[in-house]
């Protein structure tokens, strides 16, 4: 018997609806990069607990659309095409390198679970909800180089990465279409179960590239 059987997880909602709706409004431009996020003032315009809101800035950093500065507290973080470019090709070397040989049992066994949770995750429709689990499958796919330091370095760009995709999902409203999410991570998934690694190369690299493209022409139009 597991030492935490039985004990229950109780979530602040209104929490994540603060974080849902700060999230929305930063990627819709509402909060400028680099605007600090001022917990009082926004407590009291939603009429919630400075608390809440607290918590509520705590799940945006994890998901990297704020950070914290000395002396500021937290502010909007500045993404420019330049950093998501690089950001986004060490992610395809990464993926790509560790799809380019067969997986082992242990290595699918892990995926097709980050995939499962991806599909509970997709049913939620809670976007911060997807993009994190979603986050999760890649980073099974980083673990199949079998290397604790470069799992490490990817859990570092996790955290840029957590921002560029919750500004895709909500600018497309992905979670709204949670077929769509599941079908392209399955033909990944397929991919590498079927050991036909040029075709896993293949599908990893039209996905990360086809990310980044979309999420450079929401950051062009925003100009």
């Amino acid at each position: 018997m597991s030492a935490l059987e039985g004990l229950v997880v109780h979530r602040s909602t209104t929490a994540q609806q603060v974080a849902a709706g700060l999230a929305s409004r930063i990627v819709a431009g509402a909060f400028p990069p680099g605007d600090r996020l001022r917990e009082s003032a926004i407590a009291a315009e939603l009429g919630v607990a400075r608390n809440t809101v607290r918590e509520a800035v705590r799940i945006l950093e994890l998901s990297g659309l704020v950070r914290y500065e000395v002396n500021r507290g937290a502010v909007v973080i500045s993404p420019t095409p330049e950093k998501v470019e690089a950001l986004y090709t060490a992610r395809e070397r990464l993926e790509t390198a560790a799809v380019s040989r067969p997986a082992g049992e242990p290595e699918l066994a892990g995926l097709r679970k980050a995939y499962h949770q991806l599909v509970d995750a997709a049913a939620s429709h809670d976007a911060l909800k997807i993009v994190d689990v979603d986050l999760a499958f890649h980073s099974a796919i980083v673990s199949m180089l079998g290397s604790s330091r470069i799992d490490e370095f990817y859990a570092e760009l996790m955290v840029e990465l957590r921002f560029y995709l919750t500004v895709l999902s909500l600018e497309d409203r992905e979670f709204e279409h949670p077929d769509d999410i599941l079908a392209e991570h399955q033909v990944i998934l397929q991919a590498i179960e079927s050991g036909d690694t040029a075709n896993a190369v293949h599908q990893v690299r039209h996905h990360i590239e086809s990310n980044g493209r979309r999420i450079l022409e929401i950051l062009n139009a925003r100009g």
